[in-house]
C-alpha cells in the first residue's frame, strides 16, 4: 500500500478535476493501522469533534491507559465511567467506547481477522457496536485498513469539496456523488482522499454514525 503511483496516473487519466490536485498534493500519506481497536475508538471518538477537540480527548484517554501501549479494550475496561467522561467523551461516546471494548474483548468482535473480510461484510460485522453506524465503518476502511474502493456518501467533508471542485449548484447526494465517482473505481478512496485533501484540511468528522 506505500506505492500509489499506478492508482495516481489512472484516477488523473480519468478525471481532469483529480488531476490536478494529483500533481500538486503528491501521493497519499495513507499507512495502515497497528492497533485496529485504536482506529476504531478514535473513530468514535471524532465523530461530530473538529480533529483538534477528537486529537485532545485521544490524548487525555491515552494517558489513561496502563503502559503506555495505547488504546486496548482491557485499558478501557479498566477505568470506570467517570474517568472516561473526565477525559472529555460525552456520556454517549463513553457507553460506545464501553460497548467496542466488551464486544471485542468477549470476542464478539474479531479484530485479528476482520481484515480478511470484504468492505461489506465489515460495515456489517462492526455496526453490531453502538454508536458505530456505515460512515465510521468507511472511515475506519480508508484510513485503518487502507482498503481502496471506499466511497463514504455520506460525508460532509467530502461532499463540500465536490461541491466546489465540480462546481455543483448544492451538495452532491448519493446517487449524484456514485455518478462523479464511477470513473475513479477501483480506486474510489483515494479519489475522496484528494477531495479532502483539497479543503486544505482533515476529513470533517461531522457525520454521526
Amino acid at each position: 500500500m506505500s506505492d500509489f503511483a499506478d492508482a495516481m496516473a489512472y484516477l488523473a487519466a480519468r478525471d481532469p478535476v483529480l488531476a490536478p490536485l494529483i500533481a500538486e498534493i503528491g501521493p497519499p500519506n495513507l499507512r495502515p493501522s497497528t492497533n485496529l481497536f485504536a482506529s476504531l475508538a478514535g473513530s468514535i471518538v471524532g465523530q461530530q469533534l473538529s480533529v483538534k477537540a477528537a486529537a485532545a480527548i485521544r490524548q487525555r484517554l491515552d494517558a489513561l491507559m496502563p503502559d503506555g501501549r495505547g488504546l486496548t479494550p482491557e485499558g478501557i475496561l479498566a477505568r470506570s465511567f467517570e474517568e472516561l467522561r473526565a477525559a472529555g467523551l460525552s456520556r454517549s461516546k463513553a457507553t460506545y467506547l464501553l460497548d467496542l471494548a466488551t464486544k471485542v474483548q468477549q470476542g464478539k468482535i474479531d479484530l485479528a481477522t476482520i481484515a480478511t473480510l470484504d468492505d461489506e461484510a465489515i460495515i456489517s460485522e462492526l455496526v453490531q457496536v453502538k454508536g458505530i453506524g456505515r460512515w465510521t465503518v468507511e472511515m475506519f476502511l480508508i484510513f485503518a485498513l487502507n482498503r481502496l474502493d471506499v466511497l463514504p456518501v455520506d460525508d460532509l467533508g467530502f461532499r463540500t469539496a465536490l461541491k466546489r471542485r465540480y462546481d455543483l449548484d448544492a451538495l452532491p447526494k448519493p446517487a449524484e456523488i456514485k455518478r462523479i465517482a464511477e470513473p475513479w473505481a477501483p480506486y474510489r478512496s483515494l479519489g475522496t482522499w484528494y477531495l479532502w485533501r483539497s479543503l486544505r484540511n482533515e476529513p470533517l468528522r461531522s457525520t454521526p454514525g
